[in-house]
């Protein structure tokens, strides 16, 4: 079973990246504090460190992979994981808050905090310090991801934002398309000049995804409109 995959991201969901290596596309699950280190766009090459899992169900299975940007955060969730009432869809879900601050109440015996972590109760709490209390010292160090810059959308590119919702696209995609837009093109100051950057950019990442075999989703919704 493989410890690192590299490849290109596809798709983006609320705590999964869809990466296509050499055509084969493998859905890897992010805990929240570590897809906020993932570029957002697609089309973006990245590699991440994995723990895969393998569930029965019934009288199959199936492979779960769990991703980290580096192999101390992937360590800190085997650390987590080692804990007798958590499992790893429970350490995924209870990394929802940056690592480091969860070793800092792990190592100070924080219980008030741990409870606030997502599937986190009173005796998980307890038995997170029990285990782990005093070996999470190089937890301690790990960085946080990067604060994003947020681009306030101008009144000219609510035009351009109505246009992409007529086209099917979700808001919030169409807001990060703009968004992303007017940060490397910050001259534009008309609707029809941004829709044609936005359809630009889109259009240099579908080739590059094109490229890899896996056509994008958007690709297929803007052939249709």
């Amino acid at each position: 079973m493989f410890s690192r995959i590299t490849g290109t991201i596809v798709e983006r969901g609320d705590a999964t990246v869809l990466l296509d290596v050499v055509g084969l596309a493998y859905e890897i699950v992010l805990p929240a504090c570590v897809a906020e280190k993932l570029p957002a766009q697609l089309g973006e090459r990245v590699s991440l460190e994995i723990h895969p899992t393998f569930n029965l169900e019934g009288n199959s299975g199936r492979f779960t992979f769990f991703g980290f940007t580096n192999a101390i955060e992937r360590e800190f969730f085997e650390a987590l994981i080692s804990v007798a009432s958590i499992g790893p869809k429970t350490a995924a879900r209870a990394f929802a808050l940056p690592m480091a601050r969860i070793a800092k109440a792990i190592d100070a015996g924080d219980h008030a905090f741990l409870v606030r972590l997502p599937g986190i109760g009173q005796q998980k709490a307890r038995d997170i310090v029990a285990k782990l209390q005093g070996k999470v010292t190089k937890f301690l160090l790990i960085r946080d991801a990067e604060p994003r810059v947020e681009v306030a959308i101008p009144n000219f590119a609510e035009e351009a934002l109505l246009v992409l919702l007529q086209l099917a696209y979700k808001r919030s995609e169409a807001e990060t398309m703009i968004s992303e837009t007017l940060v490397t093109s910050p001259a534009i100051a008309d609707a029809e000049t941004l829709l044609a950057e936005v359809y630009r950019v889109k259009n240099r990442r579908d080739l590059v995804v094109e490229a890899a075999g896996v056509p994008q989703p958007g690709a297929t919704r803007a052939k249709a409109s």
